[in-house]
C-alpha cells in the first residue's frame, strides 16, 4: 500500500512538472484571426493594409526572429524589439495589388520567433484583384 501511494505521488509530480514546464518562455496569442479576406478590391485602387496584434503571454521576452513573405508584392513591417510578458505589439501587413496581375490571390507571411512550442507562425491574406475598366 506505501509502495502504490509513493508511485501515485511520483507519478502526479513527474505530470505536474511536464505540465508547468510546456507553459515556460514565451508565448504569441494573436487578438483576431491571423487570415485577413479583403474581398473584392481594385487592383490599381491602392495599397491595402492590415494589423495583426498579438500579446505576449509567456513568462519571457519574445523576440521575432525573422519574417518570410510569399510575394514582393508585400511589405511587412514590425517591432525588431522584444515583447515583454504582457505587452502587445502588431505586425503590419501592406498588399500592393497593383504590383500583380488581376485575380484571386492568396498570400502567405511566415513568423519566427523564440517560442518554445511553435517556432513558426504563419498569417495569410486573401482577395480579389479586379482592374477596373471604364
Amino acid at each position: 500500500m506505501l509502495m502504490r501511494r509513493v508511485l501515485l505521488t511520483l507519478l502526479f509530480a513527474l505530470v505536474a512538472c511536464c505540465t508547468w514546464a510546456q507553459q515556460r518562455g514565451p508565448r504569441m496569442v494573436f487578438d483576431t484571426s491571423t487570415h485577413h479576406n479583403f474581398g473584392d478590391v481594385k487592383r490599381k485602387g491602392g495599397d491595402l493594409i492590415k494589423e495583426f496584434r498579438f500579446k505576449n503571454e509567456g513568462d519571457a521576452p519574445l523576440v521575432i526572429k525573422k519574417i518570410t513573405k510569399s510575394c514582393s508584392c508585400m511589405t511587412i513591417t514590425y517591432s525588431r524589439k522584444p515583447v515583454m510578458p504582457g505587452k502587445s505589439a502588431v505586425i503590419k501587413i501592406k498588399y500592393e495589388p497593383h504590383k500583380v496581375e488581376e485575380g484571386i490571390f492568396h498570400k502567405a507571411v511566415q513568423i519566427y520567433s523564440n517560442e518554445p512550442t511553435s517556432k513558426v507562425r504563419l498569417i495569410t491574406i486573401q482577395g480579389n484583384s479586379i482592374d477596373d475598366k471604364m
